[in-house]
């Protein structure tokens, strides 16, 4: 953090203090919602989680050095100086959107059904070409790690990309509320978290939140092959593959699962892009990172160098070349739209093709049909081996049999079933798709097969 003092937290969050006066004229080096993570001059804020109180561990924070705490309990005796709030989780949100308005960087803010991450990862490994990125670190997208991503915000940071993920009408508000993004990116509007928000249209709704506190000049960047996307085209600049689009990209060309190339046609000039990792889906991503790094002033030589430098995160589109197998590692998480996309990777491969696939939460009353929609998706392709577990995965399972018959399909109830017969199933050199829904747990064969 930079030039954030205590008592700027304490204005912002309404709270009482109760310490010594100096310390509120002291700059806060970071903030903290783990005692485990505190370094001296932290900010501690004692959160109530399902599992365990924040509070019991105020006392430690003080011995690593912690400047203050923030609680939602009057202490009786406390370890150290400490502000007392109503709720201190949205003390955390107040206190990240005073920093962030104390901040003149860029900041991208990246949202959508499928790829936000990806998304992220490209646009952070083209900006890194030209400037020092923060972007958000693992699954912080949410109203608690957004916040303390913009924590995370330094002296030495040029420009910060921010993946704001939501379920929920009126998340993305406050997000965005938190975040003001310079430059706002929507990937698409799929079917992801159907339960909470009725239909794709709830979900474009939902996700236009984004713009409720972006900059007045905020840059708009859309997938203008996106059908519900496109009620933003007057006031976007639109990628996509179809030439309509300002930014479109052809001269593709599979190099399997090593990755893509193709060209990017923009109003600036052309980028050869060589994306290192597989799948149609990139090609949307380096576009997102072609527009805004043309509109945060890189030339083609820096946008085609960082897309080149882009790697993938374990969990998301992760290859694993083990002693057995080529692993496609994207457990991380999973609906319709990155299920089918996913499979389109792995029919790249140019070994036996095996897809071991699990349930996809938060598809609400269409959750039997949008699992047999993948299933369905198997008739235009060639995967050798089908392999679902889990309750819901048994539709994509009976879908699969009926529309790809050339495949063998198995269903396994859990991951511990097909992990017991999976040297029955697997050939040395297979290339093995891992994919489900987070609570899965599906990491959990991809090292079983990494270690196999």
């Amino acid at each position: 953090m930079k030039n954030f003092t205590a008592g700027q937290f304490l204005e912002a969050c309404g709270g009482t203090f109760y310490g010594p006066s100096g310390i509120l004229e002291q700059n806060i080096q970071g903030v903290k919602v783990d005692s485990r993570q505190i370094r001296k001059g932290d900010l501690f804020l004692a959160t109530v989680g399902e599992r365990t109180d924040g509070h019991r561990f105020i006392p430690g924070v003080f011995e690593k050095g912690a400047l203050c705490a923030v609680s939602q309990q009057k202490l009786t005796d406390p370890a150290g100086p400490y502000i007392l709030v109503k709720d201190t989780l949205q003390a955390l949100k107040d206190g990240a959107e005073a920093y962030r308005k104390t901040l003149s960087i860029p900041v991208i803010g990246v949202t959508g059904s499928v790829g936000k991450t990806s998304t992220k990862e490209m646009i952070a490994a083209v900006l890194g070409r030209k400037y020092h990125v923060l972007r958000t670190p693992g699954n912080f997208n949410n109203e608690i790690g957004l916040p303390l991503t913009i924590f995370m915000i330094d002296r030495e940071h040029e420009a910060a990309v921010l993946e704001m993920g939501m379920n929920h009408f009126g998340e993305m508000h406050r997000l965005s509320r938190m975040a003001r993004p310079t430059h706002c990116v929507f990937t698409n509007i799929g079917v992801a978290h159907l339960e909470y928000l009725g239909s794709r249209d709830g979900i474009l709704k939902a996700k236009m939140e984004m713009l409720d506190y972006a900059a007045p000049d905020a840059g708009i960047f859309i997938n203008g092959d996106d059908d519900k996307l496109a009620i933003m085209k007057d006031r976007a600049v639109t990628f996509g593959l179809n030439k309509t689009n300002q930014i479109y990209a052809d001269q593709i060309e599979n190099l399997g699962l090593d990755g893509i190339r193709c060209r990017i046609r923009t109003p600036e000039g052309d980028i050869h892009a060589a994306i290192p990792i597989p799948g149609m889906h990139m090609v949307y991503n380096a576009m997102a990172g072609t527009c805004v790094g043309q509109s945060l002033g890189l030339n083609s030589e820096e946008i085609e160098a960082g897309i080149r430098s882009l790697s993938a995160l374990p969990g998301r589109g992760h290859l694993l070349h083990t002693p057995r197998f080529t692993l496609l590692d994207d457990c991380y998480n999973a609906n319709p739209v990155s299920m089918r996309a996913m499979l389109d990777v792995l029919d790249q491969a140019l070994t036996r093709k095996v897809a071991v696939l699990g349930d996809m939460g938060e598809l609400g009353d269409q959750k039997k049909e949008l699992h047999a929609s993948v299933g369905e998706h198997l008739k235009d392709l060639s995967i050798d081996v089908v392999v679902t577990i889990g309750p819901l995965s048994e539709f994509i399972h009976e879908a699969a049999r009926t529309a790809s018959p050339s495949s063998c399909c198995l269903h396994f109830p859990d991951k511990e079933s097909f992990l017991r017969d999976r040297d029955h199933i697997l050939k040395d050199g297979d290339s093995v798709l891992v994919k489900a829904s987070h609570y899965m747990g599906f990491e959990e064969i991809v090292n079983v097969l990494s270690e196999s």
